[in-house]
């Protein structure tokens, strides 16, 4: 991770840096065609990235010489059963369009590849959408291996989200 201040930085985000971090993922969302976050994003992230404890989400932001935060990724440990192995599952990467093809994608991987190592879990997964070649290109050019799946939701009826309350 960078921390000359006349370079790009990627970092762990800090609480002041989640109105950005919102924003970048309501522009995320903008981009898979999905529905925008519920009210209170901000709060609800701020309990699972710095609440007491060991956090469960990690967050990591690409900061541009001047400090705007351009992108993000975020990561919690996971389990495996067939491989009875826990694992770091990489569940956002974003980067804003004109920050794209500037490296800063390897730049948020390799923090999430040393933040799995730092857990001492032995690999990092993750997966994305079909339609997006450009984020499958990339992940092949990293070396990543991919295997096709669907991926379900399934509400249930103790928990709705904030906005249907």
């Amino acid at each position: 991770m960078s921390e000359d201040p006349g370079r790009t930085e990627v970092r762990h985000a800090r609480p002041e840096d989640l109105p950005r971090v919102v924003e970048l993922i309501t522009e995320h969302a903008a981009y898979e065609k999905a529905a925008p976050p519920a009210p209170g994003l901000a709060d609800r992230l701020a309990g699972l990235l710095f609440g007491p404890g060991r956090p469960r989400l990690r967050c990591f932001v690409a900061a541009l010489p001047d400090g705007t935060l351009a992108g993000y990724a975020t990561c919690a440990p996971e389990l495996s059963t067939w491989d009875g192995t826990e694992y770091l599952h990489m569940d956002c990467l974003y980067l804003t369009e004109t920050s794209r093809g500037h490296g800063l994608g390897p730049l948020l991987m390799a923090a999430l590849r040393a933040e799995a190592r730092a857990l001492g879990l032995p690999e990092l997964q993750w997966q994305t959408p079909v339609w997006n070649e450009d984020a499958i290109r990339f992940y092949d050019r990293l070396g990543a291996t991919s295997k096709e799946k669907r991926r379900y939701t399934w509400p249930t009826e103790a928990w709705k989200r904030p906005t249907e309350a």
